[in-house]
């Protein structure tokens, strides 16, 4: 493989505009978000156009490389690299042009939620998508793409207009309901299995400029009376609300009082989009709760977006897993409970997103996004340290914590941005009967698997 390497190596630089780097030319940490990922890829692709692409991916079959696709690195499994293969890096391809008038935003492969949060931001648009800005936008997408926007708009996926696509043998196609719409449909959820996405083009939602904010912490001696609060709160707060219940140790930020600074507890954080004056009457049942702080305020929309990034720093060592519930019994609520009163890093929280609205308009057949829209809450137990001699003791407290809410779930299937590991049979059950179409189409576009350093789908 050596000599091999050597050899075509030219002919890849000479193919390509974007650079060609080998062990020694950059720092395998600055690849991927996640530090408990210890892979280092023989060579990185630096693309910068969709004939790049093509060229890296023709030359990595050619020499018989593992080739991974990176957008934005953030990915919780390190899909992006290969250990001794090609990483296909996609993050020169940052662009983002928006048209206000078409409310029609086209992406690079490459870009990250700060890109295309601040593009869209400057007419007072936007697209749903997660809540930490240094996701990158390719992964979070191909994978359903949820956040405080979804109640409002779906997912990124439910928004997703075009792409363009290149495939495995070379082709440079532009997927749409209309040209390759097999192809489309597979990318709004199926992942990166049947071509490396250069370019998405979205539909956008006037929001903005300026969003409500309400965060609501409760210490960890009432958690369950919080959860209950929270679940009740979201079960029934307007589609112009998002938000989260979230099992955290309190920020050390301006509006946290001193004592409360890292204390252990349960926080809601309710996120308005229509006045201020509605905000309030939607939180008022919140502070009649008596947390034991709150921050309310107005703040602009790419602010709310960053707002998390503090949490989840780049390469935090990171072990992540989740459940789809379609209710939150009182079992459920007091396994959470007793899981955050069991948590042993500070950094780590475990996430209660609740689920509906325009989320739940969309019907399940119309995307292969791997979870069922009647779900009503997804949960995300996200275990991080800053350091690997920590790592072990929270991977088994997200993997027992997990064990606890299996019961309360209809199946093990999950949201597939947040599986670590790329297990098989829960790929398959988190896409249920649309897995059998998604093997259809793979063995159309991907018949040998090449584009297989991802939650898989396998050929039929």
């Amino acid at each position: 493989m050596t000599n091999t390497m050597s050899g075509g190596i030219d002919a890849l630089r000479e193919a390509m505009d974007g650079q060609v780097l080998l062990p020694g030319d950059h720092d395998p940490a600055c690849l991927v978000w996640n530090g408990a990922v210890d892979r280092t890829p023989a060579v990185v692709a630096r693309c910068e156009s969709a004939d790049d692409v093509a060229a890296a991916l023709l030359w990595g079959q050619e020499h018989g490389f593992e080739i991974a696709i990176r957008g934005g690195g953030h990915n919780v499994g390190g899909a992006a690299v290969a250990d001794g293969g090609l990483t296909i890096d996609l993050g020169p391809m940052n662009a983002v042009v928006v048209d206000p008038v078409a409310r029609r935003a086209r992406c690079g492969g490459g870009a990250t939620l700060a890109h295309l949060d601040a593009a869209c931001q400057e007419h007072g648009l936007a697209v749903p998508a997660g809540t930490i800005s240094h996701t990158g936008v390719a992964g979070l997408t191909l994978g359903g793409g949820f956040g405080w926007l979804s109640p409002v708009a779906g997912l990124t996926v439910d928004n997703l207009v075009s792409a363009e696509v290149v495939l495995v043998d070379g082709r440079v196609v532009h997927a749409s309901e209309r040209e390759y719409p097999d192809l489309f449909w597979a990318l709004r959820g199926g992942g990166g299995n049947f071509g490396v996405v250069t370019e998405f083009e979205f539909r956008l939602h006037p929001v903005g400029p300026m969003v409500q904010l309400g965060v609501f912490f409760f210490e960890l001696d009432r958690a369950e009376q919080a959860i209950r609060v929270g679940r009740d709160f979201f079960a029934h707060s307007p589609r112009n609300c998002g938000g989260v219940v979230v099992g955290l140790n309190a920020p050390s930020a301006p509006f946290v009082p001193e004592e409360a600074r890292f204390a252990p507890g349960v926080a809601f954080v309710v996120v308005g989009f229509g006045t201020a004056a509605e905000h309030e009457a939607l939180i008022a049942p919140l502070r009649q709760e008596r947390p034991l702080f709150e921050h309310v305020t107005s703040l602009p929309y790419v602010a709310l977006q960053r707002m998390l990034d503090d949490g989840t720093p780049w390469g935090v060592h990171a072990y992540t897993k989740g459940l789809y519930l379609d209710e939150l019994p009182e079992g459920a609520v007091d396994a959470i409970a007793a899981a955050l009163r069991a948590k042993p890093s500070e950094m780590s929280q475990l996430m209660v997103f609740p689920l509906g609205g325009a989320f739940a308009e969309v019907p399940d057949e119309a995307t292969a996004f791997g979870g069922r829209r009647s779900a009503k809450y997804v949960v995300v137990v996200d275990g991080l340290v800053p350091e690997p001699r920590l790592f072990d003791a929270e991977r088994r407290w997200v993997q027992s914590t997990w064990d606890r809410l299996r019961p309360f779930a209809a199946d093990s299937g999950t949201y597939v941005n947040m599986m670590t590991e790329f297990d098989q049979d829960r790929v398959r059950e988190s896409y249920g009967a649309k897995y059998r179409r998604l093997a259809l189409i793979k063995t159309v576009y991907d018949p040998r698997n090449v584009l297989r350093s991802n939650a898989n789908i396998r050929p039929a």
